[in-house]
């Protein structure tokens, strides 16, 4: 890639493409070049999203059609799902790199991808140069083809809380997953009221998350591991964050100091994933105001006995979508992962 990256953010309207503009904004090394959105064209970006627009670099920024999509070096496609394998082509066209956030083309079961995301059935980056699946911290050297698929949100914040579970053979291969998520992981076209999700706690999908298949298929290539997975998710009364816990037996003959070790080891190295190696109270788990507004994932486990329980904490907006696109972003063009990303929270 170029010095200066030329980046696309497409489909920036929503909420993901609003918070990719944020951070490319002072990224040292990127630049705008590209901002679509088919509900919004010639919009200011600070009209549409109005915590962006005191910004210098923001007050000349407006929202362009697809059609007008010029040469970038990376294209971020934010795209609710569906809608990229129509428009593929175009991006392609004019992008040196492809970098999904959306789910079309993370699973590579025929099945699974009828049932979840049937637009992509057929489409043609599922032939010969297809999609890569991309996790910065599980996957090794950043893939060398076009097209790349970043994780879903309480995908990899599973996938954080278990990964050295299966790597190191720790648990016996049965895991019972909830996840916890604010209300912008239904995106910024949801039907639900405010008024009906605020002092609410209640039920997303108690079976058949998407997400699902997406961590067995990932758990299954990054540790060779195929476990049962019971997995069901919830709905945070909070704009953003996702709470991922995880409750397994440990295999005979490990011991409480492995499975730290275990951890330690897993993320020693990887900048943005935090593991909490002792917690001792409640503040010291993984926690949505040590998280939120940061690219950091934190990971923390207690053992009782032959119990474990595994937590990780993300913001699904950053972490978990536009901080993570840039981090591999970065990775790609040879820059330090951690470039023009932020470690710290926003609380109270």
């Amino acid at each position: 890639m170029a010095d200066t990256i030329r980046a696309a953010v497409i489909g920036a309207s929503g909420y993901t493409g609003g918070e990719l503009i944020r951070l490319l904004l002072d990224h040292p090394a990127a630049e705008i070049a590209f901002a679509s959105s088919q509900r919004h064209p010639g919009v200011p970006v600070g009209t549409v999203h109005p915590w962006l627009r005191n910004h210098p670099a923001a007050s000349g920024l407006r929202l362009r059609s697809l059609e007008e999509l010029v040469d970038v070096d990376v294209a971020f496609c934010c795209l609710p799902s569906g809608t990229l394998p129509v428009v593929l082509p175009r991006v392609a066209e004019r992008a040196k790199r492809v970098l999904n956030l959306a789910g079309d083309f993370r699973l590579r079961d025929e099945a699974e991808v009828r049932a979840h995301y049937p637009a992509s059935v057929g489409a043609p980056a599922r032939g010969a140069e297809s999609f890569s699946y991309y996790v910065p911290e599980l996957s090794g050297a950043p893939p060398e083809g076009r097209f790349v698929n970043l994780p879903g949100c309480m995908a990899v914040a599973s996938l954080y809380a278990l990964f050295p579970l299966f790597a190191d053979r720790l648990v016996e291969p049965r895991v019972v997953l909830d996840a916890k998520t604010g209300s912008t992981g239904a995106g910024r076209r949801t039907a639900e009221h405010p008024a009906e999700r605020a002092g609410n706690f209640r039920v997303h999908k108690p079976f058949g998350h998407r997400h699902l298949p997406e961590i067995r298929q990932a758990l299954s290539d990054f540790t060779g591991a195929r476990p049962g997975l019971r997995f069901s998710t919830y709905s945070l009364d909070v704009p953003r964050g996702i709470v991922v816990t995880g409750y397994a037996q440990l295999r005979p003959g490990v011991t409480p100091l492995g499975v730290k070790r275990s951890f330690v080891r897993a993320y020693a190295g990887r900048p943005f994933v935090r593991v909490r190696p002792s917690p001792k109270t409640p503040l010291d788990y993984p926690m949505l105001k040590a998280v939120v507004g940061s690219n950091v994932a934190e990971v923390a486990v207690g053992v009782r006995g032959d119990e474990i329980v595994t937590v990780a904490a993300l913001d699904n907006l950053v972490k978990g979508a536009a901080g993570q696109a840039i981090q591999a972003m970065n990775l790609l063009a040879g820059l330090d992962e951690t470039t023009g990303l932020p470690w710290t929270a926003v609380a109270p």
